[in-house]
């Protein structure tokens, strides 16, 4: 038997969507499959216990979403606490265990060192966990599991990662509680697409997904929408890391939901990059039921597009919000504020900027989360090699580790760089923040947006409040 263990205990609580097609897949090929879920436990350790004790099991699938929560200056770092789960895991079951999903895809090698389980998976999931079980009942033929880390002596073998060119998951999601998670969570994930060709040179879903675009076919995620939709739950986010890349899959994408009568049951949100985005796009959208965008926007300064290797203008983000605005969508822009090259004038451009074009809230992100791996770390890593850390930003000691939370900002905003962006938002609700000033004037400036055990969020989804997170604080916050 496969057992499937979710460590995400973060609140509000997201539902483990790589898992439900993993349970699937796996299902699908004929194996026994069991999903242990640690997210409602309300002792996990003694959840562990009690479910080994019970079962024999063959494989144990660990799926890790976040190393960190990506946000300074809080900087939560969450491998401590997955060491502590498989170390749980082992004192119940001698059974192998694999790690696999998004946060380990990003750091692959690090976390199976430093965890000692048996195996990684790196990307997609559902033929390389239903492999690996065929390889550990007879063959052992490691090489044939794609995405796979496994030990060899002193060393780790790593095969090419598991992006395979045809993305087709179960659309049944029926191994995980997703009507908890939407009652407390707020909403459901739903993917229509895995990898993103885009050069955005902070960005870790490549490393995670690949940089080719993998489509679903439109009518698999239509039928998932409708499975959701049977157990009552309504409102779903899409996981693609753009919604709109490629523009003609999203748009096949909207008329299947339109043509099903979905758009006027079913309301989503989404992530999109600026462009491509038309009249078009906004009204096919807004009739297959989508009700909110969250555009990635990072700055509204010509020089900063440049320097994070944005395809979009300024321009492109006041249209959205127009086409947002005409199409009864809300509409969230988020910014990246700080990288190189940032100075007082370009962080001042860009938020003067956004609050001409008026978007329901923006998110100004301070910091530059460092990936190794990304354009970013790459640019800057002769420099931290020669001993200049000016514009690095840490919580931990020793040598410089980009597995543990790394940021960078831009030296040019001054000692005090929140209280800058503090300054020039000026208290305007429709701005939610990252980090707080040093200065005790500015503290309680705009309304945080770290999503993680975000208490008011937490508190607005027990009391009814359904949709993206931005979208519920920012109704918290009018």
């Amino acid at each position: 038997m496969l057992t499937l263990v979710n460590t995400n205990r973060m609140t509000p609580p997201i539902g483990p969507v790589g898992l439900d097609y993993v349970a699937g897949s796996a299902a699908q090929a004929g194996i026994e499959v069991e999903l242990l879920d640690l997210c409602p436990a309300a002792d996990p350790d003694r959840a562990i216990e009690e479910y080994f004790a019970s079962r024999s099991v063959e494989l144990i699938g660990i799926t890790f979403r976040n190393s960190d929560d990506c946000m300074w200056p809080s900087g939560d770092w969450f491998i401590g606490e997955l060491e502590r789960t498989v170390g749980r895991i082992r004192e119940s079951s001698d059974a192998p265990i694999v790690i696999g999903g998004v946060g380990f895809s990003v750091f692959p090698k690090a976390i199976l060192q430093c965890t000692g389980v048996d195996f990684g998976i790196r990307g997609d999931g559902e033929q390389a966990a239903v492999e690996l079980v065929r390889q550990l009942r007879g063959g052992g033929d490691f090489a044939k599991v794609p995405g796979l880390l496994w030990r060899s002596g002193d060393g780790i073998i790593a095969n090419p990662p598991s992006w395979p060119e045809r993305l087709s998951v179960p659309s049944g999601r029926d191994f995980v509680d997703n009507a908890y998670y939407f009652e407390r969570g707020g909403q459901c994930g739903i993917e229509t697409k895995r990898g993103c060709n885009r050069r955005c040179i902070y960005c870790a879903d490549p490393l995670a997904k690949g940089r080719t675009p993998r489509l679903r076919e439109p009518a698999e995620v239509a039928d998932e929408a409708q499975s959701l939709l049977a157990r009552g739950i309504d409102v779903l986010h899409t996981c693609d890391s753009e919604f709109n890349i490629p523009g003609e899959h999203a748009l096949a994408v909207c008329d299947e939901l339109i043509e099903r009568g979905l758009g006027g049951k079913v309301r989503w949100y989404t992530y999109m990059t600026p462009q491509p985005f038309d009249a078009e796009m906004a009204s096919k959208m807004a009739r297959a039921g989508c009700v909110g965008i969250n555009f990635t926007g990072d700055s509204a300064c010509a020089e900063m597009l440049r320097m994070y290797s944005k395809c979009h203008t300024a321009e492109d983000l006041a249209s959205a919000v127009k086409l947002c605005r005409a199409n009864s969508m809300a509409v969230m822009i988020d910014l990246l504020l700080g990288g190189p090259g940032e100075t007082a004038r370009t962080a001042r451009q860009t938020i003067e900027f956004i609050k001409r074009i008026d978007p329901d809230c923006a998110g100004a992100t301070l910091g530059v989360r460092l990936y190794p791996g990304t354009g970013i770390s790459e640019a800057l890593n002769r420099r931290i090699e020669a001993g200049d850390e000016s514009g690095i930003h840490r919580r931990y000691d020793g040598p410089l580790d980009l597995f543990k939370p790394t940021f960078y900002i831009s030296p040019s905003l001054g000692d005090d760089p929140a209280g800058f962006i503090a300054e020039l938002i000026g208290g305007d609700k429709r701005f939610f923040t990252s980090a707080k000033s040093s200065e005790p004037k500015l503290r309680d400036g705009p309304a945080g947006y770290n999503y993680n055990e975000n208490q008011p969020l937490v508190e607005a989804i027990r009391n009814g409040a359904r949709g993206a997170y931005w979208d519920i604080l920012r109704r918290l916050n009018a």
